[in-house]
Formats: structure tokens, sequence, C-alpha cells
């Protein structure tokens, strides 16, 4: 290396005139100052500008700041994906301030949990999660915590209960502010725009703290991977509150987009406003994409163009991305978790994946895939020697991030923080394989693994054979406890509405059916010893709870 001075740092500074934090609230003011009268987003009959867009959240910015809200606070919001909600993503961070989006599916003893934890000092409630929220800051009050100042959100589209439990409603909040108002970018580029709790199997959730750079990286990230055109319709499938809407909020201002807001997920409502508005895209879990599948073709009628959607998951069942493909609609895998700030891999396509067969190009877009063009890394090592495994898709470690799109870390939780960035890398907990051109393909969480007679046995892999089966709508398969395996593999099976079983020998024998339908695909040491139908727990966000299926096969003793 040279040792005499670098003539190309010497007097050539950062400044004003060069350098600004990047902050995906740029990208809305870009929308609101290029295309002022686009419209930005629909509710129900409500249409509005991006301009008019850009001033509501300037005004909430601008009443939040004069409640003395701004850097390191936190202002907490319980909303589902309504106009309210992305105000909330474009207002509260250029106060400086944290967005905390509450799962709304949580109880009232989890969310007082978050605003304790997180010391919120807002929070912006919706009148459906009225209960829920008064509960929760009863339970704080009780406990002696400091209480946030409540906004109360009355939506036009919901009818059902619920009471204001806030000193204001949202409308009069906003109107004392002002549409020029507030309007910060960060100190630090690297300073935090969100935090978002995990689901916590056990235990308490951690908080991931996510920054502005991240969150602005993986918003124009999700144009580049999604080969997204200027002016597309998006639909709003996928809850804000997980992961920010995978940073969908501030991908659409990018592109100039109109977001259709949807207050609950039913495919009857998806259809009609995907005909209505001529939907171009949305985004959901693997469940949500299931339900479209398996929804009458009339409801399908009149959408006589290409929809474009984007999964993410585990690992999506083949079955599912088969489905879409026959229905016409354009299918995108992606995978991430909520400390990547949701998708931070894509399952890049290649040209020549088109003359393929359709299994092999099932297969091809089933797996997580590569790192997307904004992120560093990602790969599967050895854990414990930390290289990377042999690219030959058979050869199981763990999966592993690294890059400007990761965490900060987890609130006030210095020693998890720690492990998950060990030796300079991401750890994902989840475990997956290479294959020999450089795709990752997911097998199982590391936790969710089945341990048969010494045998590895993936739970997705006999999960995929399973939804093969025209019966399966979905399910989980975990591990029970076995004298002399160890542990074998039992399914949880919820069945098609017209698949049920008339009596208890018809479900024998359509049990009897299931497991002999996973013998023509898998081994026969990884097929269910046991099946069961009923309902598979899934989170808000149509994720599969195996912990709660776990715990059930637990109590109930060894099984066989």
């Amino acid at each position: 290396m040279p040792t005499h001075p670098n003539p190309y740092r010497q007097g050539l500074d950062r400044n004003a005139a060069n350098h600004v934090p990047l902050t995906p609230t740029s990208l809305v003011r870009w929308a609101a100052d290029v295309y002022p009268d686009r419209c930005a987003v629909i509710h129900g009959s409500l249409r509005r500008t991006w301009r008019e867009t850009w001033e509501r959240s300037r005004r909430l910015a601008s009443a939040l700041a004069a409640r003395d809200i701004g850097e390191g606070d936190t202002v907490a919001v319980m909303l589902p994906n309504i106009p309210e909600m992305l105000e909330a993503h474009y207002g509260v961070p250029i106060t400086r301030a944290v967005l905390n989006s509450i799962n709304t599916r949580l109880d009232a003893s989890m969310v007082a949990f978050i605003l304790r934890h997180s010391d919120s000092k807002v929070l912006i409630t919706d009148r459906e999660f009225s209960a829920t929220a008064r509960a929760a800051l009863e339970e704080l009050a009780a406990s002696g915590a400091p209480l946030p100042f409540v906004i109360d959100v009355d939506d036009s589209q919901y009818d059902g209960p619920g009471e204001r439990i806030g000193q204001v409603d949202y409308e009069t909040f906003i109107a004392a502010g002002h549409p020029a108002g507030v309007c910060l970018y960060p100190e630090d580029e690297w300073d935090a725009i969100g935090l978002n709790y995990t689901s916590g199997t056990t235990g308490n959730p951690k908080g991931v703290v996510v920054h502005h750079r991240g969150a602005y990286l993986n918003a124009v990230a999700n144009v580049v991977d999604w080969n997204l055109p200027r002016h597309p319709v998006y639909l709003w499938t996928l809850p804000m509150f997980h992961c920010n809407g995978w940073c969908f909020p501030w991908t659409l201002p990018a592109v100039a987009g109109t977001q259709v807001c949807l207050r609950k997920v039913e495919a009857a409502a998806i259809f009609a406003l995907i005909r209505e508005h001529r939907v171009s895209h949305y985004c959901g879990a693997p469940i949500v994409h299931s339900t479209l599948i398996s929804a009458p073709a009339a409801l399908r009628a009149g959408i006589d163009w290409p929809v474009k959607c984007m999964v993410a998951g585990a690992a999506p069942p083949a079955a599912m991305i088969e489905g879409m493909e026959r229905m016409g609609w354009e299918v995108t895998h992606v995978y991430g978790l909520t400390e990547v700030y949701g998708p931070a891999a894509v399952c890049a396509h290649h040209d020549e994946w088109a003359a393929l067969s359709l299994a092999d190009r099932v297969d091809r877009n089933g797996r997580q895939g590569v790192r997307h063009p904004l992120q560093e890394g990602l790969t599967v090592m050895d854990p414990g020697t930390m290289t990377e495994v042999p690219r030959d898709g058979e050869t199981m470690g763990e999966v592993m991030f690294r890059g400007n799109v990761v965490m900060k870390g987890y609130l006030k939780n210095p020693g998890a923080t720690e492990e998950a960035f060990r030796d300079g890398w991401f750890h994902t907990g989840d475990l997956g394989v290479l294959h020999p051109d450089g795709y990752v393909k997911l097998k199982d969480r590391a936790k969710d693994i089945i341990i048969s007679g010494g045998e590895n046995i993936s739970s997705i892999e006999v999960e995929d054979a399973l939804y093969k089966h025209p019966a399966v709508l979905a399910c989980a398969v975990v591990a029970r406890p076995d004298e002399k395996w160890g542990e074998t593999p039992l399914a949880f099976v919820e069945l098609r509405p017209e698949s049920q079983p008339e009596s208890p020998e018809a479900a024998s024998a359509l049990a009897e059916a299931l497991i002999a339908h996973c013998r023509q695909h898998l081994a026969r040491f990884k097929c269910p010893r046991e099946v069961r139908f009923e309902v598979v727990p899934k989170t808000s966000t149509g994720k599969i709870q195996k912990h709660v299926l776990r715990a059930k096969v637990g109590s109930a003793g060894a099984i066989g």
C-alpha cells in the first residue's frame, strides 16, 4: 500500500452540496414534487394525490413536533392497511422519531410489553383495536409505566365495534399541523427509522431496530428486483405492520405508484379490487396466494391481464407456485426476515428457465435465491467453522446475511445482538443448502428439523409433498416423540372445504391416502407416521405457527 497522502481525500470533504443522508422519505418528497397530481392512495371512495398525501404527512409531523416528539422518541401505531398507516410511514420519520408498527393481532399483554419496552410516547390506534389498546393501556398504568398520548383513527371503511379511547381523533390532530411543516432528514443515515418486534415463540419478542439507510436501499431494491415500472397499481394485501410492509410504503413513491388499501384479506375483496382498479402488483405470504388459487374461478372473471405477485415464506409450496403460473399470474419469490427489512434475497429468473418443463420451472422458482443487488452477502455456512458449505444442493448449513440491509440490532438486548452478528454475519437460524449456481434453498428452521434414527428430515420437504395433494389447503409437519426412532414426522393438515371427510372412517382412509401420496415423492422414513385434520394455526401475516403445534404434541406425551 502507498504511504504518501491520498490526493483524493485532501480538501474533498463531505458538505451540504455533495452529501445528504439516505432516507426513504426523500422518495415520498420526490413523488410529490414530480407527480403531484398522480393518484397516490385509493381507499373505498377516497382518492388522494401524492401532493395531498405528502401534505397530510407533513401535517402529522408538524403536529407531533408540537408535542415535542423528535429524535429518539418512539411513535407506536396499531393500524390496518389504511391511508393513515401510509402517512405514519411518511410523517413520523421526518420528525426524526422512530415508527413502531405493532401487529394488530397481538393480545393486550403483548401490546403493553411493546409500548413499555419501546418507551412509546404516542399511540395512534384504529377504532377496531380499541378494546385491545385500552386493556394494554390499563396494564401499563397498573405497572406504573408512563402512558402514551393516544390518537384515535376512525376509518370510514370500518363499521364494526369499537370506541374512541384517545385524547384526540386523528383528523383533528393533523389539522393543527402545517402542510409545509417539519421535514427533517436524519443527522446520520444510520439513525433508527423503525422498530419492529419479532413474533417470539417463547418469552418476550425482540425489538428489531432498522435504519434510514437500510430502508432506503431496500425500498429501491424492490424496484430493481421486481422490475417495477413507473406508475404501477399496488394492492395492499401484505400487512404494513409486517417489516414495514417489506419497505413497500417507501418503494411505491419511488415509482409514483398508486396504492390501493385493504383492511382485511379476503379473496372476493381482493379480486374485486384487482378488477376495479386494474391492479398490477401485490405481495403476500404463501397462504394468501393459496387462498386466491382455491377461490371459485368466477371471482377472477374479467381479470384478463397478468397480475404480478411477490411471495415470501420459509418455503412456498411448489403447488402454490404452479397454481399461480396456471392462473397466468407472474410470481416472484423473495426471502428474508424482520432483521433484514423483509425480503433481502430474490429468486432471480433466467431467460433459459422458460424452456424448462413446468415442474422444473416450479423447482427453480421455489428456491430462496440470491442476495438482491443492494445487499452485500448471502450464503450458507457451517456455523461452527464459519466456512461456506459445498455447492452441492445437499450439504446443510445456516443461512446468513451481511450488508447495508441488515438491522442495527435488538433494542435494549446487547446479548441477543452480539449473538445474531457473531463472526461478522447475521445468523438467520434457517437451515439451507447451496446449489451449484449459488442459489440458496431453505430446508428448515434449525428448531424445526426432525431427527429420526439419526437422519435429518426437513419438515419443509414433507410439507411440499403434502401440498401436491389436491385435498390439502394448508399443512405443517412437526416432530413427535417416538420410542424407537427418537422422532418421526407428524402432519397437521387443513383440508379444502370440498375435501372434508364425512365420517371417521373416511377421515382415516384419507389420512392413509395422504401418507401413501407422500411415499410417491419421498423416502419412506421421511413420510408422516400420523396425519391429523384440523385448522392449522397461523399468524396475522399468514405464517404457520409450528410452536403451537409442537406444544400440543409435547403436552400429549409420547405418541408412538
